[in-house]
């Protein structure tokens, strides 16, 4: 398990447009990633799920991913956390701009 946690940078948080533009993301790195705030986890992968969440700018989000982290001489692991990081650094952003 491969987890990050970031502060949203966002000013309104992920409303429409800035969710859009990390689930996305999400999806395009292949990970299932799951996105927990305030006790509540769900697929970072589904806007309506990430948006249930009412994440607003300051929040402070876990990201987490089951991919294998076993995966022969560690470049899979190191593809996962280099994805994470990128995720997390989107999050941090404002995703408005």
């Amino acid at each position: 398990m491969i987890t990050r946690t970031v502060t949203i940078g966002t000013p309104l948080g992920l409303h429409a447009r800035p969710a859009a533009r990390f689930v996305q993301a999400v999806i395009d790195s292949g990970l299932h990633v799951t996105m927990a705030h305030d006790g509540r986890e769900v697929d970072a992968g589904s806007i309506l799920s990430v948006m249930s969440l009412n994440v607003v700018g300051g929040d402070v989000v876990m990201l987490t991913t089951n991919a294998d982290e076993t995966s022969g001489d560690g470049a899979g692991v190191d593809a996962v956390n280099m994805t994470m990081d990128s995720l997390t650094a989107m999050l941090a952003s404002n995703l408005d701009e």
